[in-house]
């Protein structure tokens, strides 16, 4: 009972160790689970909302549409637990110029349900529900009226169909009503974005492909053609949608519809065309060969009348001997009628004229039917399927993207704050262990066991970690994770998020810091017990005078003062003081340089895309119909000083790592050479940071860097090329942006699939990878445009072979009003459009977009392009000096925030407990100083210069550090259209030193009460 006593008595004592072991734990602990708690509270929240909401695993895509016939053969697929058919179309509104919606069926049986926000859900024909995006954006509300115009009723089916659209009238292209009234306001489960916060405000953010999605029920709309098949795969919803698990589980039901199903259904389609095609052309060939005949018959029985009145004629002039007549002679006499009558000889002239004029139509309509016929095999293309899980789906990527990336520096920042944990503990226990030496021998030698006196310091230990972890739980799944929720919430809509608790992993991240403490306790409790009881029980002996290296330079040592002698005697004497302290205070600084350095990244990207990599300062978009109009409105307003017609389109870029949303810009051959004065195209090397992408992401990749591009230039610590080679655009291969490549480990000589407005795929190799960092954006000349799609599109025309291995790709799109001159319209999404200069046959591109260097200032430029957003033909005009002021990234400056404002508190609470120590170890030096006459502030002076000196040492060690602490971190945020080169400003140090000295002079003020308290008397007493 004593011991117990003795040992409440002597934690009593060590309150200020306690509670700086507690607060220090609880630093961790909350770092270790806040953001990582945030992100998952996010991730269940959105897995919750995906499966209330059926949102799909599988989507199912065609180049010839979806048939019930394709519906049936995937119900049969292991693994399916619920098929449904998807219609859609692509129409326009018109708001403040043309817009583009696609028209979406809500699902009947259960997948892709869209969320009621308010309102209610559409019943009737031309009701329809909205999103928030569009109620921001346009100014209407519920009850209100819209008229939609489709993009081409002519081409709203598939080149195929249209060829079949009499023999095959039951597989038509869905149609959607034009009059429409907005009933309710709904969420789109594949596009969660915020058009409140602030990334509506933020195009590299964006992921749709068309403006707007409106809502319809199955009243009101035509055609039994799918655009789309969703698949429910049994099991899934049982998973987390952002596990490796779920992927593996999708992947086996995806592999078995891409095997066999695929194949087969693509050529039971194939050939279905084929059959619809042959048997119109056969019918028409029945239709012609039937008039044919009853020409021919009428012809005939008018030459029997015209022999029958030349018969009687002759045999009128051969009188009796006309019976004996041989038909050489009768035939004689037949000409020799006909030449004496004008009249038979006219009649005779105009049925061999009526003869051969039918004769030549039937070889013409001959001909026609055999060319159409050709036509139709050439027209029908070779039928492909596209199988797509959720990583296709933009919203589905961005957003686990970015938790991910935020997440990636939940599992970096907690390593350094146990390693700080461990030091200080290390040293306070160890303190703590030497005071109480003389006890320790004590009870050794009244028979107590090495464990038993252990006990006392590891459950002293053992406590202040379990209280701080406590704590620290409650902050890490309560406090960080609402405010982390608070930012999400303006990036994205995720409806019932709870906060809620991890039991393994809250009860892992305190047992991780509860053994580093106790393993550093056992070690300070080894090292002294190892020792005899009598040697406890006597003062430890001083440690042996020796000089420092200091001492050795004479010149400098012999022009210091006494008291600097003193001090660089106790820093440099004391080697294990140094290594904590500085190693400390360094690790504290590196954090916070760490945090600025991340935020001077997120800062700085604006200025670099929009000042240095882009070079123009407008650019302009129109609809392929308005281009020309766009062109004259810019030309003609005089602001313009030079410009570049460039055609830009909304596409997708697929590689090993997924599948991303692009922007392809396609150049004209005229104007390659001068691209680079627009676009700034400057390689880009690997840096040492682009090796820590796989480590904290947790992903491997082949190579370390999706920047590795040019062998020319040195690269800079950004990744950056340290020289200014520029790359040109050629006509071998497509230049990638560095933010887009990044994303998706793509390297210069890689061969990626290119998905164009049309939804035209095809394998495309990249040339080279330019700097960028905000943005997607894929620059492609316009004749290997031609090479890539064109090839694409005709290939598909050869009805030659059915194999999987000649099928091609020939989808068109949904890029604004964008169609391939063959006539196909889309398929895929049922987004069909209109004619554009995207068109297969090497015919021109349509130049729809336009960059432009303007005259005047920021600001008017700024005026300029919101003047130009009203104009009826300009369907986008962006200012890049707009761009550049107003660019922000409000989630990674919150999670800076929050990191900077954890590691300043683990930066008081080391210095407080390093002070604290230092004073504790040096109490009978203080009271000797205090005899000899030191007054109190000459004692502060004395004490406090030392842990300033080992301050800035610190600072100077953590500067650097942090620096390269933050180039770590920063390549580990892998987030799509976004690459982070590393920004550290000079003001960042200035902020990270002074922050930290100023935590050092707030120890100070609280550490001199301490020394001010040290009794000369009872300190200098000796234990013998």
């Amino acid at each position: 009972m004593a011991f117990v006593k003795d040992m409440v008595r002597m934690w009593l004592h060590a309150w200020k160790r306690f509670v700086s072991i507690a607060l220090i734990t609880l630093l961790g602990v909350a770092v270790l689970t806040g953001i990582y708690a945030g992100c998952r509270d996010a991730f269940l929240a959105t897995d919750r909302f995906f499966d209330t909401q059926g949102l799909h695993d599988i989507q199912v895509l065609s180049t010839a549409g979806l048939t019930d016939d394709d519906i049936a053969a995937l119900r049969k697929v292991s693994g399916v637990a619920k098929v449904q058919g998807e219609r859609s179309q692509t129409v326009t509104v018109d708001l403040n110029g043309k817009k583009t919606v696609t028209m979406q069926e809500i699902g009947t049986n259960g997948i892709d349900q869209s969320y009621l926000q308010s309102g209610r859900m559409p019943e009737k024909s031309g009701e329809i529900a909205v999103t928030r995006k569009f109620i921001k954006d346009s100014g209407y509300k519920k009850g209100d009226h819209i008229t939609v115009t489709p993009q081409d009723s002519a081409s709203s089916s598939t080149s195929a169909s249209s060829v079949s659209d009499s023999a095959e009238s039951d597989n038509q292209a869905p149609s959607f009503p034009t009059k429409l009234t907005i009933v309710g306001v709904v969420l789109d489960p594949q596009d969660l974005t915020n058009p409140d916060g602030y990334s509506g405000t933020n195009a590299f953010r964006s992921s749709a492909t068309s403006d707007y999605t409106f809502f319809a029920p199955s009243d009101g709309v035509t055609g039994s053609m799918y655009t789309a098949v969703t698949i429910l795969v049994k099991g899934a919803a049982d998973k987390d949608s952002f596990s490796d698990v779920y992927d593996d589980t999708v992947s086996e039901v995806a592999d078995r519809i891409d095997g066999k199903v695929r194949k087969n259904r693509q050529q039971a389609r194939h050939q279905e065309l084929l059959d619809a095609g042959t048997k119109q052309i056969d019918e028409a060939k029945a239709q012609a060969d039937k008039q044919f005949a009853a020409a021919q018959q009428q012809i005939d029985g008018n030459r029997s009348q015209l022999n029958q009145q030349i018969d009687q004629i002759v045999n009128m002039q051969a009188g009796t001997a006309a019976g004996s007549l041989d038909e050489t002679t009768r035939a004689t006499l037949r000409e020799t009628v006909i030449a004496a009558s004008p009249q038979l000889a006219e009649a005779k002239a105009q049925l061999d004229q009526a003869q051969s004029q039918l004769d030549r139509q039937k070889k013409d309509a001959e001909q026609t039917l055999q060319a159409k016929q050709k036509e139709m095999e050439d027209s029908i293309p070779q039928v492909r399927w596209y199988v797509q899980d959720r990583s296709q789906i933009g919203g589905f990527s961005s957003l686990k993207s970015d938790l991910e990336s935020i997440q990636s520096l939940g599992n970096a920042f907690p390593i350094v704050f146990l390693l700080v944990a461990v030091m200080m503990s290390l040293t306070a226990m160890t303190r703590m262990v030497e005071e109480d030496r003389g006890l320790i021998g004590t009870y050794t030698g009244l028979g107590y066991g090495r464990l038993a006196v252990a006990s006392r310091y590891l459950l002293f230990a053992l406590l202040a970690c379990l209280i701080g972890g406590g704590f620290g739980l409650i902050a890490g799944f309560l406090g960080i994770p609402a405010f982390l929720l608070v930012v999400l919430r303006g990036l994205y809509v995720m409806p019932d998020v709870r906060l809620e608790y991890d039991w393994l992993y809250g009860t892992a991240g305190v047992a991780l810091f509860v053994v580093g403490v106790l393993a550093a306790t056992v070690y300070a409790c080894a090292q002294e017990m190892r020792q005899k009881p009598a040697s406890l029980m006597r003062p430890k002996a001083p440690r042996a005078g020796s000089r420092i290296l200091l001492e050795r330079i004479k010149p400098l040592w012999n022009r210091m003062s006494f008291l600097g002698k003193v001090t660089a005697r106790n820093i440099f004497r004391f080697k294990s003081r140094l290594i904590m302290t500085v190693g400390g205070v360094a690790g504290c600084t590196a954090l916070i340089v760490c945090g600025l350095a991340i935020n001077d990244t997120v800062a700085a990207l604006g200025a670099k895309q929009y000042q240095d990599v882009y070079q123009y300062d407008l650019m302009v978009v129109a609809n392929d119909d308005d281009a020309d109009a766009m062109r004259q409105k810019v030309a003609s307003d005089g602001h313009v000083t030079s410009s570049m017609d460039v055609r830009v389109e909304s596409g997708d870029l697929t590689g090993d790592s997924g599948s991303e949303s692009i922007q392809l810009v396609a150049v004209p051959d005229s104007e390659r050479s001068e691209f680079g004065k627009m676009v700034t195209l400057q390689p880009v090397r690997s840096s040492w940071v682009d090796g820590a992408k796989s480590l904290f992401s947790g992903k491997s990749r082949a190579s370390s860097s999706a920047s590795s591009v040019s062998d020319s230039g040195a690269s800079d610590a950004n990744g950056t090329s340290g020289t200014k080679d520029a790359i040109s655009l050629g006509d071998d291969g497509v230049i990638v942006s560095q933010s887009a490549a990044s994303a998706m480990g793509v390297n210069a000589g890689d061969t990626v699939t290119l998905t164009n407005g049309n939804e035209v795929q095809a394998d495309a190799y990249v040339s080279a990878v330019t700097r960028s960092v905000i943005g997607s954006d894929v620059y492609v000349s316009e004749t290997y445009y031609h090479r890539l799609f064109d090839t694409a599109a005709s290939s598909a025309s050869s009805a030659s072979s059915v194999s999987d291995s000649g099928e091609s790709d020939n989808q068109t799109g949904e890029n604004g009003s964008q169609l391939s001159d063959s006539g196909e319209s889309d398929n895929k999404n049922g987004k069909s459009g209109t004619s554009n200069g995207a068109s297969s046959n090497d015919q021109q591109l349509v130049w729809n977009a336009m960059y432009a260097n303007l005259k005047g200032s920021g600001e008017s430029q700024i005026a300029y392009a919101e003047k130009l957003e009203d104009d009826g033909a300009v369907m986008k005009a962006v200012s890049c000096a707009h761009m550049a002021e107003s660019f922000k990234f409000d989630l990674m400056g919150a999670v800076v925030a929050l990191i900077v404002a954890l590691a300043g508190g683990l930066a008081l609470v080391v210095l407080f407990t390093l002070a604290n120590t230092n004073v504790s170890e040096r109490e009978r030096e203080m009271a000797t100083l205090k005899v000899l006459g030191f007054f109190d502030k000459e004692v502060h002076h004395y004490v406090n210069r030392e842990m300033m000196v080992l301050t800035m040492m610190g600072v100077v060690l953590g500067l650097p550090l942090g620096r390269f602490v933050g180039g770590l971190l920063t390549a580990a945020l892998n987030m799509p259209a976004l690459y982070f080169e590393v920004e550290c400003k000079p003001l960042s140090y200035v902020i990270a030193a002074v922050a930290t000295m100023a935590f050092a002079l707030l120890v100070q003020l609280l550490v001199n009460p301490v020394l001010d308290r040290i009794d000369p008397i009872s300190s200098l007493k000796s234990v013998e």
